[in-house]
């Protein structure tokens, strides 16, 4: 009988103590989970706000004394560079995406017998060049050729050349 009491004893302390581990464990699943329910399900709310800027228009002007290319013209000689005045009013960068020639090129006032020009303008067919805000000049390597159909009276002649770019952000 002794024996038996002490198997319901220590029976009995291990039912007690597992009731305890059980409560135990279950108090820790429900306040572990209801916290983890919360942090999933917290809610919040906000407001922002954003304005785009409008890009001011990037222009091409003529040139001025001084801002000439260093690279000449002759008949059927090897193609010249050519300089273009870019005005960037914008306060950021612009991508030089595309230039085109837009008309016929002509002489300078001081050479009316440059009738027949024979200038032709050949444009860099995907040109990388970034454009900084403010005026500046924009070296176009090889881009215009003379043949041999050019007038003489075009020998040192200045010539304008139309164009017109296209920039991106």
């Amino acid at each position: 009988m002794r024996r038996d009491k002490r198997v319901r004893r220590w029976w009995s302390t291990r039912t007690a103590l597992a009731r305890w581990l059980v409560i135990g464990a279950l108090v820790l699943a429900f306040s572990g989970g209801g916290t983890a329910f919360a942090f999933f399900t917290a809610l919040g709310n906000g407001g922002g706000s954003a304005q785009t800027g409008t890009m001011q228009t990037v222009t091409v002007s003529a040139l001025a004394g001084g801002d000439v290319p260093s690279s000449t013209l002759y008949p059927g000689g090897s193609a010249a560079d050519v300089i273009l005045k870019v005005n960037n009013p914008n306060s950021f960068s612009v991508h030089l995406y595309s230039i085109s020639g837009t008309g016929t090129i002509s002489a300078d006032a001081g050479h009316p017998g440059c009738t027949t020009t024979g200038v032709t303008f050949t444009p860099p067919s995907s040109p990388s060049i970034t454009i900084p805000s403010g005026s500046s000049l924009v070296h176009v390597s090889g881009a215009a050729s003379m043949d041999a159909t050019s007038a003489n009276g075009c020998q040192g002649a200045t010539f304008s050349i139309p164009i017109s770019i296209t920039v991106h952000t």
